[in-house]
């Protein structure tokens, strides 16, 4: 993955910094944009192989420039950063076309992870000529990677645990597998075990 271009868009001068400091760590060259438009603007003049932006931007907010990314480019991987977890906010973002998501403060070896998962994708999805998309909101590719963990998985598994295991936010895999349950492809068990709440374990059909 050698000349890698990474596009950090938020409008926290200290965070674009940082966010450029954890690319280059991981041997990636970094585009900064201030907010939504300018990031809009950049991806449009160079080619660029992944967007991180922020949620909360003046101008044009984090969801707005999903939508607008996506009509210039259908596959480049868009990891979100927020600070809010409710999972409508990651079904608008997945909606709109947004890849995943790093919830703040930023860990680095969690970030430099999930941007290589999704590069990974990205090339995996070019080279085989998939279609980025299977519905609105759901990517090909990665509904690959989840139901290859399942697959691979000798007993059914929690959502903490496909997160862990695919570099995944809890968020999008929690989008997923709701698609995958309603598609009939996969099964909900749920775990009563000994002590606490019961958990729901997720196989394939």
């Amino acid at each position: 993955m050698d000349n890698i271009k990474i596009l950090v868009v938020d409008d926290d001068t200290s965070v674009r910094y940082t966010l450029q400091e954890i690319c280059r760590l991981g041997g990636w060259q970094v585009v900064e944009a201030a907010n939504g438009q300018d990031g809009l603007a950049r991806l449009k003049e160079e080619k660029l192989d992944l967007v991180i932006l922020d949620y909360h931007m003046p101008e044009m907010d984090g969801l707005e420039a999903v939508q607008q990314i996506r009509t210039w480019d259908s596959q480049v991987p868009i990891l979100v950063l927020t600070v809010d977890e409710r999972q409508s906010i990651a079904d608008a973002f997945l909606a709109a076309g947004a890849s995943d998501f790093a919830l703040k403060p930023i860990k680095a070896p969690d970030l430099i992870a999930r941007i290589r998962v999704h590069l990974n994708i990205t090339k995996n999805n070019r080279q085989k000529n998939h279609e980025a998309y299977v519905v609105k909101g759901i990517s090909s590719a990665t509904l690959r990677l989840i139901q290859e963990f399942l697959e691979n998985s000798p007993h059914p598994v929690t959502i903490e645990e496909i997160t862990s295991g695919v570099n995944l936010a809890y968020q999008t895999v929690h989008r997923y597998l709701n698609y995958l349950v309603e598609e009939g492809r996969v099964v909900v068990e749920c775990d009563y075990g000994r002590v606490g709440r019961p958990k729901n374990r997720y196989r394939l059909a």
